[in-house]
Formats: structure tokens, C-alpha cells, sequence
């Protein structure tokens, strides 16, 4: 079907025009004008907003595509690191200096040149800033000429090269309080406007280094799960992001295009019991039954995570047994097969809950089998796998109440309850945080206070290795190591990992946006990681 078939009132208006243009000629005959070219302007329904604003020192990019600024480095659709604004890079051999050299023909959309000082002070500042992207290895920075900067580190991170893949660089002499706001970069987009809460607007960057846009204005359109698909029925965006419980309808004039990722879906324990214990900001600490090792692996064990996938996913996805699972950091010997209830009741029983009272749920001295499970109120994907999930641990004995809530009471309760959180990178940085004794408590890292020496050690050594491989090894043993110990549901079951999503988007059917990557957590706009290569075809 060509695209002129849909209802988009800006389409239809182009065909309207095309068919009424005629030149006669002189003998009388009507020729038909050429046709309509495409639109030069594309609307996007894909979420993605950034309440904090688009400042990567601050955060912004952090997982992928800033869209407004140039990155040193990139990943191309094979996820392998290629250049972007930098020509080369080392490493030194004690791994402390990283040594960039950048290009010289990138401009600023203020028309002043990105220079070392630029790198240097962008660095320096996402350091200071304690922002999302975590620089916090980084000593100094300093730009040793125009196109070469030194990147100092504290101590050796085999995972600092995603740094350079992920920050992207701003202007020193315009980046000042408002710069969230009113971002200026040299990547292929400048932006615009942003109306919060309603659209973002960008126009192409005509002074690109790279591959220019085929596209001269990029509307970003910020809407729930419900307009978004009306949108796209309306022939209102040309792709529209959806859950995959909402990527079962046939929209005229689009294809759904699922994207494979690592983005994935589970359950954080508290593993400390309650003492009374509070963190800095007065938020309680513990929980007395999740503590419980034989209580975490049961639902592990319980959980029919094929299930998940194919009601609540609608068949996009497959089951998740880590965080990571499917990277060149994945230890398989760490996985279960789970949906094994019986399994589940054994280790229960093993571990002294039993159902006395007969009312279906198991006890302990005292201690009914029973904790709340959060998930954030309007995201309907998690409070489908929450109610699954409580659906299948409770004819083993334990009794799972599940709430919607806001993030504020997530942040509140996230030490206390289980939570349904999303996460999902192409840097093993996050595991880290997710899983050691050292980020316990910090923002939303290792929210149930987990910790285990010989993790710890291995997390650690990963992190400081030099060589990928030897980082590598000790990744994969902090998830089970040959002796079974590690985070993984078949050691200490810290988590309980249950899906990992296919990205799910209406694409119009005339719009090529070439082979996405693997994509990571959806926060920004990963599919558009390739935008510069987007095309109409029809």
C-alpha cells in the first residue's frame, strides 16, 4: 500500500495537490504534474522525554543517541565501537591515561569549533556534576593541542570506554545554567523548542560532519500509551513506540517493526531484614521475609517466565534469567529454568515455611510468606507481569500483594518492598552498580542492599582489569563462579529476572530506517540511534 493510502492529513493534502496539478497542453491533453515529493518533517511518538533536560553532564544520552551532541565514540548496528567525533584513542599500558584525538571540521550549531578544550571540560564537568553518567574515575582531564585530549583516570575501569561511546560533548562558552533547556551541540540535530510535556522540536544540523539527515525537522511528540496509538491510527507520526500488550493491532499504512534488546524487567529483593534501620533520607531499610535466601529462590523457581513473555509480551521478548543476559559478560551457569513450582515448595519447606493455619500461605516463626510488590502506577507492561507473577508464587505458600504507585513512593519503599524495575545497557557498568556492596542504597542502584564479599571481589576486578577478557572472567563469576556463588538466581537470587523486551514500534511503511540496533533501556530514543540513515522509500 503506498503511503499516500493513509489518512495522514498531511499526506492526504500532498496527493490532493498532486492529482489537481495538470498542465494542459496545447492540444488540450492533461499531463499529470510530477508527483509529491516526501514530507521533509518527521513526527515521532517514542517517549523518551527528559524532565531534567538534555544536558549530558548531567545525564542526558547516557543510554544512547543524544541526538543534539557528538559522542567521541559510537556503536554501529553490530554494537561495535566506531569513531564519531574522535579520529583514534589509546590506552595506556597501566590503563590510567586515555588519549583522544578528535577531528577537526566539527562545529558547534553557533558556528565556533569543537575543540580538545570542549572534550576536556565536558569531562571535567560530568565528574563534577555527579550526574547519571558516571565519570567519578576521571582525575582530569586536559587538552594537550586543539585536537588532542588526555583523559586521566584515578584508577584503571576496563568499562571507561563507554564514557566516551555515551557523553556527549557540549560548548565550554555556552554551557552555563540554561543549557538543559537550550542545548547547543554538533551533532546532526539542532534543537529548536521544547514544550514539556507536549513536543520537542529539532531541525537538521546543515554543518553535520557526518551523514546529513534525509529529514530537515524532527518533531518529538510526547504522549501516554493510549494517544500514542491513536496518533498512529490517525496518520498523526510516522513511528510510534507501544507496549507489546498494544502492538497486536493492524494499523493501515504502518508495519510493526519489533526490536531486539537488552532492555529487561525484574524484580529487585531487599536482602537485609528489618532492624529499624533507616538510609540518610529517613526511608526504611529491610524487609524480614524477602531477606530470606529460600523465600527468593522460591519465587525464581516458581515463576514461569515463558509465560510472561508469551501473555503479558504478546510473544515480544524472551524469558531473562540476569541482567545481562545474551552479552559477552553473560554466565549461563548462572541461570534456572525455573516454572518448576515443585522445586519451589521443596526449597520452602527445606527452609522451615509451612502453611500451618491452612489459610494458603506459609509461615516462620511467626511470619506469614507475604511482602508487596511495587510497580510504577501507569506503566501497564509491569502491572501485567507484577499480577502474573503473584498469580504464580501463590500456590507454593507465599502471598504477594501487588501496588501501582507513583516513582515518589517507589523512592520511598524501594529498600523495603519489592519493586518491578526496567533496566538493561551495553555497558556492564550497570551491573556493577546493581549488584555491589559499594553502591548499596545510591539513587536507584542495589535498592535491596545486597552484598556478598565474593561478588564484591569479583566486581571489583572486573572493573579494574585491563584486559576486556580478564574483565570478562570476573563479570561472568560474580554471576555464578565454579564454586555456584554469585548474584544469580541460582546463588544468592539478589533479583528475580523475568523478561527481556522486543522494542515494539508502528513504522510507516514508506519510512526505511535500516537494521536498528540491539537496543538498550528505553530512557531517550534509542531507535533512533541511525536516524541520519532514515529514508522514504514511497
Amino acid at each position: 500500500m503506498a503511503r499516500g493510502a493513509r489518512s495522514s492529513p498531511r499526506w492526504a493534502a500532498l496527493a490532493a495537490a498532486a492529482a489537481m496539478a495538470v498542465v494542459v497542453a496545447g492540444c488540450g491533453t492533461p499531463t499529470p504534474a510530477p508527483a509529491a515529493a516526501p514530507p521533509d518533517e518527521l513526527r515521532l511518538a517514542i517517549g523518551g522525554e527528559s524532565e531534567e533536560g538534555y544536558d549530558p553532564t548531567l545525564g542526558w544520552g547516557r543510554y544512547g543517541s543524544p541526538l543534539f551532541q557528538s559522542t567521541l565514540l559510537t556503536r554501529d548496528a553490530d554494537l561495535n565501537v566506531v569513531p564519531d567525533l574522535a579520529t583514534n584513542y589509546s590506552v595506556s599500558e597501566d590503563g590510567l591515561v586515555w588519549t583522544v584525538d578528535i577531528r577537526t571540521d566539527a562545529r558547534f550549531t553557533d558556528g565556533t569549533p569543537v575543540t580538545a578544550r570542549d572534550v576536556a571540560y565536558t569531562f571535567s564537568t560530568a565528574a563534577r556534576s555527579g550526574g547519571l553518567t558516571d565519570v567519578t574515575a576521571l582525575q582530569e582531564a586536559v587538552a594537550v593541542d586543539d585536537d588532542t585530549v588526555e583523559l586521566r583516570l584515578t584508577a584503571p575501569q576496563s568499562t571507561f570506554v563507554n564514557r566516551l561511546v555515551s557523553l556527549g560533548i557540549v560548548p565550554e562558552h555556552a554551557h552555563g545554567p540554561d543549557y538543559a533547556r537550550n542545548p547547543i551541540g554538533s551533532g546532526p540535530f539542532r534543537f529548536v523548542q521544547w514544550d514539556p510535556g507536549q513536543q520537542l522540536i529539532v531541525e537538521r544540523n546543515d554543518d553535520y560532519y557526518g551523514q546529513l539527515p534525509a529529514f530537515r525537522r524532527v518533531v518529538f511528540l510526547f504522549t501516554d500509551e493510549d494517544a500514542t496509538v491513536a496518533a498512529a491510527t490517525a496518520g498523526q507520526v510516522d513511528v510510534a513506540a507501544v507496549p507489546s500488550s498494544l502492538a497486536t493491532a493492524t494499523i493501515p499504512g504502518m508495519r510493526l517493526e519489533a526490536v531486539t534488546s537488552v532492555d529487561n524487567r525484574g524484580i529487585s529483593f531487599p536482602t537485609v531484614p528489618d532492624t529499624g534501620r533507616t538510609d540518610a533520607d529517613g526511608r526504611p531499610i529491610g524487609n524480614d521475609v524477602t531477606s530470606d535466601l529460600a523465600i527468593r529462590q522460591a519465587v525464581n523457581w516458581a515463576v514461569d517466565r515463558q509465560a510472561l513473555v508469551d501473555g503479558v509480551l504478546a510473544g515480544y521478548g524472551s524469558p531473562a534469567t540476569g541482567p545481562v543476559d545474551g552479552l559477552p559478560w553473560y554466565e549461563p551457569a548462572s541461570a534456572i529454568p525455573g516454572n518448576d513450582p515443585a522445586r519451589a515448595a521443596s526449597i520452602l519447606d527445606a527452609a522451615g515455611w509451612v502453611d500451618s493455619d491452612g489459610d494458603g500461605v506459609r509461615e516462620r516463626n511467626g511470619v506469614r510468606a507475604a511482602f508487596t510488590l511495587l510497580y510504577r502506577a501507569e506503566d501497564s507492561l509491569r502491572q501485567g507481569l507484577a499480577l502474573a507473577v503473584a498469580d504464580m508464587v501463590r500456590p507454593v505458600g507465599i502471598d504477594i500483594t501487588v501496588s501501582g504507585v507513583s516513582w515518589d513512593a517507589i523512592t520511598n519503599r524501594l529498600h523495603a518492598d519489592a519493586v518491578v524495575f526496567g533496566w538493561g545497557s551495553h555497558d556492564p557498568t550497570e551491573m556493577y552498580n546493581l549488584y555491589s556492596s559499594r553502591q548499596a542504597g545510591i539513587e536507584f542502584w542495589n535498592p535491596g542492599y545486597y552484598s556478598n564479599p565474593t561478588v564484591d571481589a569479583h566486581l571489583d576486578a572486573a572493573m579494574a582489569a585491563t584486559d576486556p577478557e580478564v574483565a570478562n572472567r570476573h563479570w561472568r563469576a560474580a554471576q555464578a563462579d565454579e564454586n555456584g556463588v554469585g548474584f544469580g538466581p541460582a546463588g544468592d537470587a539478589a533479583w528475580a529476572w523475568l523478561v527481556n523486551l522486543q522494542h515494539t514500534y508502528y513504522v510507516d511503511e514508506c519510512l526505511d530506517i535500516g537494521r536498528p540496533q540491539i537496543e538498550p533501556h528505553g530512557h531517550g530514543w534509542p531507535i533512533t540511534a541511525g536516524i541520519t540513515g532514515w529514508r522514504w522509500t514511497c
